[in-house]
């Protein structure tokens, strides 16, 4: 299932009877006005702008997003520009404008006409190209996932979102569910479901066969987990296990494999590849032992 759809100051080091390079010279004012720029953007977002109250989400001078905002100048798409930087982004706001001549005036352009973007918290970089009086800019929301050793803290933060969800009545679609028993982890479930992730990671693909021809129940099978009934969400591109659990929720099959109570354990894993698709690949088995 596909989802619906951070700080690199740059410092100038001056000391006493030290000379800069030329092209460090002349990169200084280029520079120092990403830097207030950056700076007087978080400050309308911090303070608000139009109806909107500020928030607390940092906004960050990316040199990376300096990188794309330039070749989207040059002509290049926002996503291509971003790919050619290296900068994988879960949200992206772009904006190309014409006629301000300071930073200051550029940031109070923006926080007069697109004051949401601006205050959408996941933003929380923000990269800058000038050319004469234009000026582009690109926000993004960094694909920030999870590290490998903080699987077993985000298994278990899935099961407990997963348990808060089962304790509650709830509609999946045209069916309606009683609030069900919360599950128990399974160690041999998250090893199913690990063997699932990290194919899907490694081949970037997103399905419930695997690349060998595996289905679920030769995955479970296969751990040594005697088994009466089985069943596995799967999903990919989200960064944290709200998301991911939020996703299942919002899909009325997903959500029905939730709440059915005929599953009293889980399993839960990811895999993460930055040259695949989409970046992160998650898998949940549900199981009723035998």
């Amino acid at each position: 299932m596909k989802p619906v759809q951070h700080l690199a100051l740059l410092m100038l080091a001056m000391s006493i009877g030290m000379v800069l390079p030329a092209t460090a010279t002349a990169q200084a004012p280029a520079d120092r006005q990403a830097e207030d720029l950056a700076a007087s953007l978080a400050a309308y977002r911090a303070q608000g702008c139009g109806s909107r109250s500020g928030i607390s989400a940092p906004l960050l001078h990316s040199s990376r997003l300096d990188e794309a905002a330039q070749a989207v100048a040059k002509g290049a798409s926002v996503a291509d520009a971003l790919k050619a930087v290296g900068y994988r982004a879960t949200r992206v706001f772009y904006v190309n404008m014409k006629g301000q001549r300071s930073p200051a005036d550029v940031a109070a352009t923006i926080a007069s006409k697109h004051c949401q973007g601006l205050s959408d918290p996941a933003l929380t970089e923000v990269g800058f190209h000038r050319q004469d009086d234009r000026h582009w800019l690109v926000f993004a929301a960094p694909f920030q996932p999870p590290q490998a050793s903080s699987a077993p803290e985000v298994a278990a933060q899935v099961l407990e979102l997963v348990n808060r969800v089962r304790a509650q009545p709830r509609r999946c679609g045209d069916t309606s569910f009683n609030a069900v028993a919360p599950l128990k982890a399974n160690p041999l479930l998250d090893q199913a479901a690990a063997r699932q992730a990290q194919d899907m990671a490694r081949n970037g693909f997103l399905d419930h066969r695997g690349s060998d021809g595996s289905d679920l129940a030769v995955r479970i099978t296969g751990t040594g987990y005697r088994w009466r009934s089985i069943g596995e969400n799967i999903a990919s591109g989200q960064s944290t296990p709200e998301q991911v659990v939020q996703e299942w929720v919002k899909s009325p099959t997903h959500c029905a494999n939730l709440m059915k109570a005929v599953y009293t354990e889980m399993g839960l894993a990811y895999a993460t590849n930055t040259k695949s698709p989409d970046g992160i690949y998650w898998a949940q088995t549900l199981a009723l032992p035998r």
